[in-house]
């Protein structure tokens, strides 16, 4: 497995450097921008043996840089970079049985109980950009790409839990650092961008991110088989022109 995700991490990182060089034979451009982003990150964390989860909400920004090389018919290509702050992490969904008003048992959310684990990464995408639409004007792009992140601070808030108490999914989680602070995964999403003439251009984007890394030893003597990212995306875009 791990020598899978080696190959399709060096294929991704290949194709996204040379899709730009390699398509030389369009319109070429020359055309530089960067700008700053900012959004909010929708998390989970795949586990196995699998963990309920709620959805944990985070926030990410940064700087963006964008280089456009061609256009190739009607499609515009390039690569584009960011260095950003990301909020990842998951919020566990403990939940309890009751009886309900008609005498059966149902499972509701425990809301005594939380457990919350918030990681803040340094995130580094290089995406393959492809536009389509107007060189003036409103543009629909695809982006994707590898990327690789640095984890810089972790936190965890613990309430309503005998610790004394604790079952082997949480002896294996509550109170154990991130073993593996270098993650490398798949970035891809869509969006809108407006392109003006004076004003630069602004981006909504989509974006998920899958991890192909685990941040948790997951070798056969270890509790976790599984123990990686999944986030989704939306974010606000403002570029300017270096070099038009």
């Amino acid at each position: 497995m791990g020598k899978i995700k080696s190959i399709a991490l060096a294929t991704l990182m290949l194709a996204g450097c040379t899709l730009p060089a390699a398509a030389q034979i369009g319109e070429p451009r020359s055309n530089f921008s960067v700008g700053v982003n900012g959004g909010v990150n929708l998390n989970s964390t795949s586990f196995t043996p699998t963990i309920k989860q709620n959805s944990l909400l985070g926030t990410t920004g940064g700087l963006t840089a964008r280089f456009i090389s061609e256009k190739y018919f009607a499609m515009i290509c390039g690569a584009q970079v960011e260095l950003n702050f990301s909020q990842r992490g998951w919020d566990q969904l403990f939940e309890t049985v009751t009886m309900n008003d008609k005498g059966y048992e149902e499972t509701v959310k425990d809301l005594t109980k939380t457990y919350t684990r918030k990681m803040t990464y340094i995130d580094i995408p290089f995406l393959a950009h492809l536009a389509f639409g107007k060189e003036r004007g409103l543009q629909f792009f695809i982006h994707a790409g590898p990327q690789i992140s640095f984890l810089i601070s972790e936190s965890e808030t613990i309430k309503g839990i005998d610790m004394n108490n604790l079952t082997d999914t949480q002896k294996a989680l509550y109170g154990v650092k991130t073993q593996n602070k270098f993650d490398y995964g798949i970035a891809g999403g869509g969006g809108v961008e407006l392109r003006t003439k004076k004003a630069g251009s602004f981006l909504l984007e989509g974006r998920y991110y899958f991890a192909l890394s685990d941040f948790y030893s997951t070798t056969k003597k270890d509790y976790f088989a599984r123990a990686a990212h999944g986030t989704i995306t939306v974010k606000l875009t403002y570029l300017f022109d270096l070099k038009k």
